[in-house]
Parts: C-alpha cells; sequence; structure tokens
C-alpha cells in the first residue's frame, strides 16, 4: 500500500508556532550577547542591572506569556495578536537598559507581520506595518521627549527588518492570489469546453436519433394500407425515439443554463494538451480513452465496455466489468455518458496509476438510477492520488460535468486500502428505454 507523502516540518508548524519559535531564538540571542561566549575577550553588551533583580525576570516572564498568547491568537485574530507581540517587544526591552526596542525582542513581530501580510486583506495587512513602525517611532520619540538617549538608527534598522517581512509576506499572498485566479480561469474554461463537448454528443444522438424517426415514418407511410400492425409498429418507434430526444434534450439545456457555482474538488489529472487525440477529441474532460483505443463505436454506450476492456488490455492495463443486476434499458444521453465517464476513468488508469489492473462496476440494481465505478490500486500521483490543497485536474472536471448535466452525484478520491475510485451515480428518469 502506498504512503501519500506528509508535508515538510516547516510547512506543518503554524504561523503562530514560527512566531513562538522566534521569541525564544530572541531570548536566547539576547543572553549570548550579554555572555562571554568561547572566541570573545568579554560579553558583547554589559547587562542592565535590572535584568538580574526578580522584578526584571518578572517582566521577561509576562512578556513571554504576552508573546505565547499572541502566537495562539495569530490564526483567529491576527490583528489582537499583533497587538500582544508589540506589547511583548516593549516590555522585554524595558529591564535590558537598550535605547531602542532590539531586533532580537522584535523577532516574533517580524513574523506575523509576514503572516498578516500573506494571507490576510491588503487594509488589514496595512494597518499591520503601521502599527509595527508606529510603535518603533513612538517608543524614540517617548525617550528623546524624556530626556533620554535614544537609539534612532537602531530604531531605523529594526524597522526596514519589519519592512522586507511585510513585502516578502505581500508577495506570497499575491502569489496565491494569482494562482488561485488561474485554477479557477482553467477551471471555468474547462467546465466550457466540456459543456461544449457533450453539446457536440447531444447533437450526434438527435441526429442519429432523427434518422431513426425518418426510416421509421418512411415504413410507416408504405406500409400504413398494406399492414397496419408494422405501421403501428413504426409510430411507436417514433414515439419512443421522440421522447427520449426531447427528454436528453432538457437534461442537457437545463443544466447548461445553469451555472455551477461549486468549484470540483482538488485533484490533478492531465490537462487537454497532454492527451493524445488517437481516441478522437469527444471523450471527457477533453483527454482521450487509452493510446491506441481505435474500433470503438462512434456514439459508444455500455455494450462497448468488453470491447474497451479488449482494447486497454492491448495497452497493458486488464479491465474487469463487472455488471451487478440485469441490465435495463437506457437512454442514449445516459448510455453515452455512462461510458465516457468509464472511458476517462480507465484512460487515467493506464497513463497515471501505474496499475497494471482495474474494476470497472456497472450497477443496475436501483431501477431509478445506474451506478458506474472504477477503482485501481495503483500507486501513482497523477489521476490516482488527490492532493490536500486545492486544484483541480481537467479529466475529473469533465466526468463531473457530464454527471451534473444529468443531475446526478460524482465522487473520486483515494481508496482506504490504496488505489483510486471513481464513482458516479446518474438518476434514470421514468420509463427509459434504449435507442
Amino acid at each position: 500500500m502506498s504512503v501519500t507523502p506528509s508535508a515538510p516540518f516547516y510547512k506543518r508548524v503554524s504561523p503562530g508556532g514560527w512566531a513562538a519559535v522566534a521569541w525564544g531564538a530572541g531570548i536566547v540571542f539576547t543572553a549570548l550577547l550579554r555572555m562571554s561566549v568561547p572566541g570573545q575577550e568579554g560579553p558583547d553588551v554589559l547587562p542592565g542591572f535590572v535584568i538580574l533583580r526578580w522584578d526584571g525576570l518578572a517582566m521577561l516572564t509576562v512578556a513571554t506569556l504576552l508573546t505565547l498568547r499572541g502566537s495562539a491568537l495569530l490564526a483567529r485574530r491576527p490583528t489582537a495578536a499583533l497587538n500582544h507581540l508589540l506589547v511583548a517587544s516593549v516590555i522585554a526591552s524595558t529591564p535590558l537598559g537598550v535605547t531602542a526596542i532590539p531586533f532580537a525582542q522584535y523577532l516574533a513581530v517580524d513574523v506575523a507581520l509576514y503572516a498578516i501580510a500573506a494571507a490576510r486583506p491588503r487594509p488589514e495587512a496595512w494597518r499591520a506595518l503601521l502599527l509595527a513602525v508606529g510603535l518603533l517611532v513612538v517608543y524614540v520619540a517617548v525617550r528623546l521627549l524624556s530626556g533620554w538617549s535614544a537609539g534612532t538608527t537602531s530604531a531605523l534598522a529594526v524597522a526596514l527588518t519589519a519592512l522586507v517581512a511585510w513585502l516578502l509576506g505581500r508577495s506570497e499572498g499575491q502569489a496565491r492570489e494569482y494562482a488561485a485566479r488561474s485554477r479557477a480561469q482553467a477551471t471555468e474554461q474547462a467546465v466550457t469546453a466540456e459543456r461544449l463537448r457533450i453539446a457536440r454528443e447531444m447533437h450526434d444522438t438527435v441526429a442519429h436519433s432523427i434518422g431513426i424517426v425518418a426510416l421509421q415514418a418512411g415504413a410507416a407511410r408504405r406500409v400504413i394500407a398494406t399492414q397496419p400492425e408494422a405501421a403501428r409498429q413504426a409510430l411507436t418507434e417514433i414515439e419512443t425515439a421522440s421522447r427520449e430526444t426531447l427528454a436528453g434534450l432538457r437534461r442537457m439545456v437545463g443544466a447548461l443554463r445553469t451555472a455551477d457555482t461549486e468549484a470540483p474538488s482538488g485533484t490533478r489529472c492531465p490537462p487537454p494538451s497532454e492527451a493524445p487525440s488517437e481516441a478522437g477529441p469527444d471523450t471527457a474532460g477533453g483527454t482521450t480513452a487509452v493510446t491506441g483505443l481505435r474500433g470503438l463505436p462512434e456514439m459508444p454506450g455500455l455494450a462497448a465496455l468488453d470491447r474497451l476492456a479488449e482494447l486497454t488490455g492491448n495497452a497493458g492495463v486488464r479491465v474487469a466489468v463487472r455488471r451487478v443486476g440485469a441490465p435495463g434499458p437506457l437512454p442514449p444521453d445516459i448510455d453515452l455518458s455512462a461510458f465516457r465517464i468509464v472511458q476517462e476513468s480507465v484512460t487515467n488508469v493506464v497513463r497515471h496509476s501505474g496499475a497494471d489492473s482495474c474494476t470497472v462496476t456497472v450497477d443496475h440494481r436501483d431501477a431509478e438510477s445506474l451506478s458506474v465505478t472504477v477503482e485501481d490500486h495503483g500507486p501513482g500521483t497523477g489521476h490516482a492520488r488527490v492532493s490536500a490543497g486545492p486544484g483541480s485536474g481537467y479529466g475529473l472536471t469533465g466526468m463531473r460535468e457530464r454527471v451534473a448535466v444529468l443531475h446526478g452525484e460524482f465522487s473520486a478520491g483515494p481508496r482506504p486500502g490504496g488505489g483510486f475510485r471513481v464513482t458516479a451515480r446518474i438518476p434514470l428518469p421514468t420509463g427509459a428505454t434504449t435507442r
């Protein structure tokens, strides 16, 4: 059984966790500056007398508690979290005997600025930057107005580091927004293209049905006087074909008029440009069935699954077709769409799963719906795996759109024991009959 690799450690730590780590690193760095370390004759900074007393240690403890509280709030209430961290930096700087807030005491604030700039709206990000820089200005101004010495250049350096952290966060946030817009645009284009393909296939189905109507009408006209029963049978066929065609058109037009507001699940399949075109351009999702799958009918249905399995076996993947229940008559559009869903799923097994076999199950037991399932045990990372983050594969988008047109239910995802499963449930109209 394959195991999906987890995210790197640094990605699993939350921004609040990194803020707490940065505060701890700042405390350690502050202590090292005031100690004699190997290679130096003495400490870089003489410790202030307050830090060695109980009140100095109490201030550091309070500052640390405030920082931990702010780190815990960073994901849910970023502005309140930043306020906690800013107050902690002032309290921690007081017993150090410094003329400006040191860089080490501002590390946690820099992390919070990065997180807020990357994930929050632009006005909130700007307010966070003004708060962080404004505190440094106020700290220096208070010292100057009180007649004390002020580390203006040190404060300027700390402000620059805060600005750099904020700019890096904004850059990441803009990259995320652009990626999200690109994914949404690509998905919208894939859905539009798939709907056009469905419309073309429906046009072919209608043309086929009208051809049957024309033939049966001609036959009825020729025998209506001499063979009334044959004429009656021909008229029955005309009525059946007409009703099926009208029902299919209603389903398609109703779905195409309704904007699909639900984004497909984050699954990566090859875009249309990556797929070979030997099986024709009208397969689900823009990808072809399997390279070299010629010999299928122009308008196939579930009756062609055995032929699909035979051709897929030639491509190196065994396909076991299971039919559960007694196969019943299906409207042409449902029969075609069910086949296309199986065809696309088998294509992805061949191209991306790494499996040497898959199982196709067609369930006819429910008189009100048709269920098809395609599953494999492959370790592949394309169609056969779903990433945790957002994103959508065009193949799954196409299958999902076909099912949506027929007002059905669609699901795709990893199997509990490894591999991948695609399931589609399509409702059947009352009195469905074959073409």
